[in-house]
């Protein structure tokens, strides 16, 4: 009788899969809870970030993540104890994690409700291999405690856990994010009645009264961003708030979408829309809000009263009006913008609002800027520098762009787009530390809305004569011509530094252009072990200089000078302070936190370790590089913009050319915290722009995101990387004043005016020696540090 033989099991069954066989063995677990003999290894798929209960981590948020090795997936709450690794992007989309435990969380007031909890885990040092093989995360099978199969689980697009109905965005609370969220459609055909309408200037009546107020015929004319309102222990289901600014032909008025309307409708209602709203309610205004500025417009403002749309008590009841059924007898005013090219800027008052429109040539990388304030949950903005030009001046508009809850569009402004802003808000800042007059930028309102290349279409500032001639005017431009002088990413920072630093003697500014307070150098690890991933915060120190190290850039770059040959200078001079009292520096350091996995430090690091030393054929260059750096004049107090990153394992570069004061040597072994610096970031450093690669850089340039795409493991196999010109840095170790503490730190200078950090440098012509590369922010042309 002939032995039958078994079938042998399809590809991606799940035969042999570890995740799959831990899972179930935290099923069958008496204990609810199950440790893999050896760390479970698995890749990220997603990451949720939801407000969390009142048993939350400090920040206020949960995290669901969903995890994979390939053949099963599963979403897991996480711990609250490893939302650090969130916080600081360690455990992100597309990383290794090693889970150490599992438990099983039952929902003991519903039926059959049950998730995974990743109580122990750490982040793997190298990129998963499993990924290499997905080529649809979507086809990757579910795995939930109810059921096994390819469907989604059957909570849908919710947290996990607290009873939560919708996630937010992973960075920010300003955008929207999840399914719940409808987007835009064109409005279908409807008929109304407009024979029993009101007037905005009748509604005061109607609030005296408290008569129930009939419908209303308006026009949007300024949109606002989102307002997340949601705190912990809160039963309110979309804390979400946005003001509107609708008119008639009576006047203008503030009109408040709440709740689970701003989901339902928030997208689906652009400046423009004409709406026929019907079951609002009025209140008094809220008068401690940004109002968006209205001179164009020849309306009166109702002030004192505002429209609510509210879910329920009253239920309100929105109708949108395609354009094609807008009536001209309704008589409802146009969208007017007050829109005004970069020669007009310079004319223009401070805090006056503006719209812009222009050709972008410089985008920065996305950063996160702390909500003033210890609020609890912690609230972020993001926000990005853009440069653009519209023909007018040899001077770009310098835009500072913060989310306007349109994701799509913020996420994909890159070089060569066209830009539309508007309602904008002039801002002067004190200038370069040499150079007179005020340093001019553009900042965001909450009214602020922004529109890219393919998003024109239709919009109501079409027929605006500025933006006519700017079109007639980019027909007239190649497109070689201006790819050239496009950039992307890097650090940057602006204004500048004032000449003169005044340390703030208040002890929380809400000011963001004021000065930080001084603060020790012995509680700057405190403070940087704060900082969360793409984080910016100004600090001040003061201190001595007491070490200098020039590293050339990019770090693959061979280091050909032989080793017997290489500069390391060590003098006597004005900074040692045996040579007596020692001038000291404040340093205002501009921080971004960023996270990069081991991998790529690995890499980085070995590629310096493999350069060739026997060659001598840039060893006049490190001649004229050390004698730069060698003899740096005492610094002044002020302010230098620096970044650089939270001790690592990883130790930086070897430099190309260093310095030492005389008495670095002395006391560095009696210094009790040293915060020292891993290898500078590649993200730190701007690249030339490719349009071919547009999709990758812009991908380098946003924040992690919270889904994995295939494109992503792409991204980190490339190692491409053409820095606008930047030869090299310089790391300088600050000593504080009472040598118990030091400090390293990065200053990457500007080399040339293609640097898009040139417009911050003072233009005037200086020495050359360190205090005034440090002060000024650039080097002259005339200092040969190239390799």
């Amino acid at each position: 009788m002939a032995t039958r033989i078994p079938p042998e099991p399809e590809p991606g069954s799940g035969s042999g899969s570890e995740l799959l066989g831990a899972l179930e063995q935290l099923c069958s677990s008496r204990t609810l809870r199950f440790s893999p003999a050896t760390p479970l290894r698995a890749a990220v798929l997603a990451l949720d970030r939801y407000l969390g209960d009142a048993r939350a981590a400090p920040d206020g948020y949960s995290y669901d993540v969903t995890i994979t090795d390939a053949e099963w997936r599963v979403r897991c709450v996480l711990a609250p104890g490893l939302n650090r690794l969130v916080r600081v992007n360690a455990l992100r989309c597309g990383s290794c994690v090693l889970i150490a435990r599992l438990s099983l969380v039952h929902d003991e007031t519903r039926l059959r409700r049950s998730c995974v909890c990743i109580e122990e885990a750490r982040c793997g040092t190298a990129e998963p291999d499993v990924l290499r093989s997905v080529r649809d995360p979507e086809a990757v099978r579910w795995w939930t405690h109810e059921a096994v199969g390819s469907a989604p689980p059957a909570l849908g697009d919710v947290p996990l856990q607290g009873g939560r109905k919708h996630y937010l965005s992973l960075w920010n609370t300003e955008d929207p994010h999840g399914a719940v969220w409808r987007p835009h459609a064109p409005p279908p055909d409807v008929a109304i009645d407009v024979s029993k309408i009101s007037l905005l200037g009748d509604l005061e009546a109607f609030l005296v009264s408290s008569r129930q107020p009939v419908p209303l015929l308006v026009r949007v004319l300024h949109r606002s961003r989102l307002r997340y309102y949601g705190k912990p222990g809160q039963n309110i289901d979309f804390p979400f708030q946005a003001y509107f600014e609708v008119a008639d032909q009576s006047g203008v008025m503030s009109m408040v979408l709440w709740n689970e309307l701003c989901p339902e409708w928030y997208q689906r209602l652009p400046v423009g829309s004409v709406l026929y709203l019907q079951n609002y309610s009025l209140k008094r205004s809220y008068q401690k809000r940004s109002r968006p500025q209205l001179g164009t417009l020849p309306l009166f403002f109702f002030s004192s009263t505002e429209i609510c749309l509210n879910p329920r008590n009253p239920s309100a009841d929105i109708t949108v009006i395609p354009p094609k059924s807008v009536q001209p007898q309704w008589s409802l005013p146009e969208v007017t913008y007050n829109f005004i090219t970069r020669q007009e800027v310079e004319s223009l008052a401070s805090n006056q609002a503006c719209d812009v429109i222009c050709l972008v040539t410089y985008v920065s990388r996305v950063e996160r800027l702390r909500n003033r304030g210890n609020t609890v949950p912690e609230k972020f903005w993001t926000y990005r520098w853009v440069h653009a030009v519209d023909g007018t001046s040899d001077s770009p508009f310098i835009l500072e762009v913060f989310a306007s809850s349109q994701p799509e569009v913020f996420n994909s402004i890159s070089p060569m787009a066209y830009l539309v802003c508007t309602h904008m808000r002039v801002c002067r800042g004190a200038g370069p530390s040499s150079g007179s007059g005020s340093a001019l930028y553009l900042t965001s309102s909450s009214e602020t809305q922004l529109f890219i290349t393919g998003c024109h279409r239709k919009q109501p500032y079409v027929s605006e004569p500025k933006v006519k001639a700017f079109i007639q005017w980019t027909k007239t431009l190649k497109d070689s011509a201006i790819l050239r002088k496009t950039s992307v990413g890097g650090y940057y920072c602006y204004p500048p530094p004032p000449p003169t630093f005044t340390p703030n003697t208040t002890s929380d500014s809400t000011d963001e252009g004021a000065s930080p307070s001084l603060m020790a150098v012995g509680d700057l690890r405190r403070e940087l072990g704060s900082l969360q991933y793409r984080e910016r915060k100004r600090l001040a120190v003061q201190g001595h200089i007491t070490a200098v190290q020039y590293h050339r850039w990019p770090p693959e770059a061979p280091d050909t000078t032989p080793q017997h040959q290489r500069h390391h200078v060590e003098e006597h001079d004005s900074v040692g302070v045996a040579s007596g009292p020692v001038p000291s520096v404040s340093s205002g350091t501009q921080r971004s936190a960023t996270t990069q996995s081991d991998a790529k430090r690995r890499r980085v690091e070995q590629r310096v370790k493999e350069a060739d030393l026997g060659e001598d054929a840039k060893r006049r260059t490190d001649e004229q590089a050390s004698e730069a750096l060698s003899t740096p004049s005492p610094p002044p107090t002020g302010t230098s913009e620096t970044e650089g990153v939270v001790e690592t394992q990883q130790p930086p570069a070897r430099p190309a050319a260093s310095w030492e004061s005389a008495v670095w040597p002395l006391v560095k072994q009696d210094v009790m915290d040293h915060v020292r610096l891993g290898p500078l970031e590649r993200d730190s450093v701007p690249e030339k722009f490719r349009f071919d690669d547009r999709d990758v850089a812009l991908r380098r340039i946003n924040l992690s995101p919270a889904k994995w795409s295939p494109e992503q493991q792409a991204d980190a196999d490339s190692d491409a990387h053409d820095p606008v010109n930047f030869p090299g840095y310089l790391t300088l170790t600050l000593l504080g004043l009472n040598h118990q503490a030091a400090l390293d730190f990065f200053f990457l200078p500007v080399f040339c005016a293609e640097d898009p950090r040139a417009v911050g440098t003072s233009h005037g012509v200086h020495d050359n020696t360190l205090t005034s590369c440090l002060s000024t922010g650039r080097v002259r042309a005339q200092a040969d540090f190239s390799p």
